[in-house]
């Protein structure tokens, strides 16, 4: 089957991602299958940069991993003293003062922060393995279609370190705070049929269906008015810091606008 992207001019193409659009639906592709789309911060820039490229046409984007694994986390030559090759090492960054390190740190979280922005929908198609830093970036889209061999687990802590990579805020919301830390603590595998219980993922298909699946809901979003689809995710996204009343005025206050805007009366 060809894959979505294979026959587009890609606008973007470099250490291990590429990026490309057809009309309003753009996709995502981890290309570096032979290392299971092990992530760098090489990787990480190459993701923000996705991100700044995206037309301000697009409405959807698919997240994607060629290969058999969506990602298997963070490239081990990062734990190694020597590092990546034109990379500061984990040594090296634990060297800095605070706010070199917590800057560092930033600066990686900023290919994970784009995928909740209002005006598009992310979805994230998960074969395989997504670890660590592969179960952050799957849990940094809006939607999560995964296929029936999905391994999520997130196993920062069992390494010595923390997950951050924004995966902590997502995997509580979705799944609750005890089973986020067991999930974190105890670094197990959560296959498909949990990750669709949990909440998780929203559906499991078998692999040979993932990319059909994807497109088939990329198709039912686009099929609703952009504005509307923008409004409506601002007041779902929001609706986790406000109280019932806030969000009843936040919902009024949308709508009105949605009214207005449909009677040509908007501003």
């Amino acid at each position: 089957m060809a894959t979505p992207d294979q026959e587009l001019v890609p606008l973007l193409d470099k250490d291990g991602v590429r990026l490309t659009v057809d009309d309003t639906l753009a996709t995502v592709t981890l290309v570096n299958p032979a290392k299971r789309n092990a992530q760098s911060p090489a990787m990480w820039r190459a993701l923000a940069e996705a991100g700044r490229l995206v037309p301000g046409s697009v409405r959807v984007v698919v997240l994607r991993g060629e290969g058999k694994s969506f990602s298997a986390g963070l490239d081990r030559q990062m734990f190694t003293p020597e590092g990546i090759e034109g990379e500061p090492s984990f040594i090296d960054l634990a060297r800095g003062d605070d706010a070199e390190l917590d800057a560092a740190i930033a600066g990686f979280q900023e290919g994970f922060t784009w995928w909740r922005r209002n005006d598009v929908v992310s979805i994230a198609a998960v074969q395989g393995h997504a670890i660590g830093a592969g179960f952050q970036l799957a849990l940094a889209c809006d939607l999560r279609v995964v296929a029936d061999d999905v391994q999520f687990a997130m196993r920062e802590t069992s390494l010595g370190l923390v997950p951050d990579l924004t995966g902590t805020h997502p995997l509580v919301s979705l799944v609750g705070y005890g089973r986020a830390v067991e999930i974190c603590l105890t670094g197990r595998f959560v296959h498909a049929e949990e990750a669709v219980s949990t909440g998780l993922a929203n559906i499991a298909v078998p692999v040979q269906d993932l990319d059909d699946t994807v497109r088939e809901l990329a198709t039912a979003i686009l099929a609703a008015p952009r504005e509307a689809v923008i409004e409506t995710k601002a007041l779902l996204r929001g609706a986790g810091d406000r109280t019932y009343d806030a969000q009843r005025a936040a919902e009024r206050a949308a709508q009105a606008r949605r009214l207005r805007d449909m009677a040509g009366l908007g501003e």
